[in-house]
C-alpha cells in the first residue's frame, strides 16, 4: 500500500498534533484528510507553517489542560450515584463499567467525559461507595466518588423477618404490664372520688 507524509493541521487522536509529520496511507490522504483540511501535502513551502501550527497546538493543549484542571477541583466533591440491577441476596449482575460512570456524569452533573478517561484499578461488583480514578490529562488526575444503588429494593432475609418478629414479642408483655399497672393506679382514685361525692351529698341532706 502506497504511503503519504504530510503535516498535520489538527489534533487526529491516535494520529498526532497540529504540526505533527505523519506517513499514512496515499488513499487515506486524498480521500480524507486532505478534502477536509486536516492536513496539508508536506513539501518546503508547507514546512514553513510548522511553526504556525506548533503555536496553535500548544494554546490548544494549555487551554485543554486548564479545562481538565477545573474540572478535576469539581469532580472531587461530587458523589455520583450509579443504579444497578441486583439479586434478592444484594449482589449485583455484572460489574460497573466507565461507559456507565461516564453516562451517570453527563446525566446528573452535564459532564461530558471521555469514558476512557475513567480507570478502575479492580472492577466494582459491590453496593456502597468506591473511589475511582480518573486520568484527565497525561499530568493530571482525580479522584471521583461513587455510590452503587440497587434498584430494585433488598428482600429481609428470613432471619431478619424472626428476629424482628421475636424482638415485637418480647415487647408486647411489658406493654400489657404497663397498662394494668395504669388502670390499677386510677382504681383507687375513683373509689375516693365515688365516696367524697357521697358524703357531700349526705351533708347536704342533713
Amino acid at each position: 500500500m502506497a504511503k503519504t507524509e504530510v503535516i498535520l493541521t489538527h489534533n487526529i487522536v491516535g494520529l498526532g498534533g497540529e504540526s505533527d509529520q505523519v506517513k499514512v496511507a496515499a488513499g487515506f490522504a486524498r480521500n480524507y484528510l486532505l478534502p477536509q483540511g486536516l492536513a496539508i501535502p508536506l513539501t518546503g513551502a508547507n514546512k514553513r507553517r510548522i511553526e504556525a501550527l506548533k503555536q496553535r497546538r500548544a494554546e490548544r493543549e494549555a487551554h485543554e489542560f486548564n479545562t481538565m484542571n477545573e474540572l478535576a477541583k469539581g469532580v472531587s466533591k461530587l458523589l455520583c450515584v450509579v443504579k444497578v440491577k441486583t439479586g434478592e441476596d444484594g449482589k449485583m449482575f455484572g460489574t460497573v463499567t466507565p461507559g456507565m460512570i461516564a453516562d451517570e456524569l453527563k446525566h446528573q452533573f452535564e459532564i461530558v467525559l471521555d469514558k476512557k478517561k475513567i480507570h478502575l484499578e479492580t472492577p466494582i461488583r459491590s453496593l456502597g461507595e468506591h473511589e475511582v480514578e480518573l486520568r484527565l490529562h497525561a499530568e493530571l488526575k482525580a479522584s471521583l466518588k461513587i455510590r452503587v444503588e440497587s434498584i430494585n429494593p433488598l428482600t429481609a432475609s428470613p432471619e431478619a423477618i424472626a428476629a424482628a418478629e421475636a424482638a415485637a414479642k418480647a415487647e408486647r408483655p411489658h406493654t400489657e404490664k404497663r397498662g394494668k399497672s395504669a388502670e390499677a393506679d386510677k382504681a383507687p382514685e375513683s373509689e375516693a372520688k365515688g365516696k367524697g361525692e357521697k358524703k357531700a351529698k349526705a351533708d347536704k341532706k342533713a
